[in-house]
């Protein structure tokens, strides 16, 4: 990142304090980047924000303690990505047709229920088909989707033994169930 003459005056204060932002930028600059790009998902405006950020930085340094200098700057970057994705948003409202974006309906689609239903219900019957203890085990993890310490607490056995069951168990499903498939 370049910087551009800012300080206003040539005073010496200003001349250590662009001393100053140039050993944050050499620092901090890759950090604040990524901070600001994950926040927009815009390369070109993470790099805006960017140069905002340390502009920023420059101008209040003379307030700034010097205490942990890298949240002081990701936290400015944080709140200069929050306010750009303010006025993003603000400009569409303010664009009419894409004030109501399209958004896909949360729930799964009709076939795509029905198939989940399948599947459902073949895990179910194979888990069905297990010997004892592997049986009760396998449905509790893959059809009632317990945890490894929900199950262990239930059934009384140790952790281990419930994640070597599952384990065991999740091979033989997928030994009986790749069989049925090719079928």
């Amino acid at each position: 990142m370049m910087i551009a003459d800012i300080s206003d005056g040539g005073e010496a204060a200003d001349i250590e304090r662009t001393a100053q932002l140039e050993r944050m930028i050499d620092r901090w600059q890759d950090l604040v980047f990524t901070v600001c790009y994950r926040m927009v998902d815009d390369y070109c405006e993470a790099q805006d924000l960017t140069q905002e950020t340390f502009l920023a930085a420059w101008r209040a340094l003379d307030r700034f303690d010097g205490a942990n200098e890298k949240a002081w700057l990701c936290r400015i970057a944080a709140n200069k990505c929050t306010d750009a994705l303010r006025r993003r948003r603000l400009r569409l409202v303010q664009d009419g047709e894409e004030a109501l974006p399209f958004v896909p309906d949360p729930a799964p689609d009709p076939e795509r229920r029905v198939l989940e239903a399948e599947v459902h219900e073949s895990l179910h019957a194979a888990c069905l088909a297990l010997k004892e203890p592997y049986r009760s085990t396998a449905l509790a993890y893959f059809v009632e989707e317990r945890s490894f310490q929900e199950i262990a607490r239930a059934t009384g056995e140790n952790l281990k033994t419930v994640q070597t069951r599952v384990y065991r168990a999740k091979a033989q499903l997928q030994k009986s169930l790749g069989r049925g498939r090719s079928e």
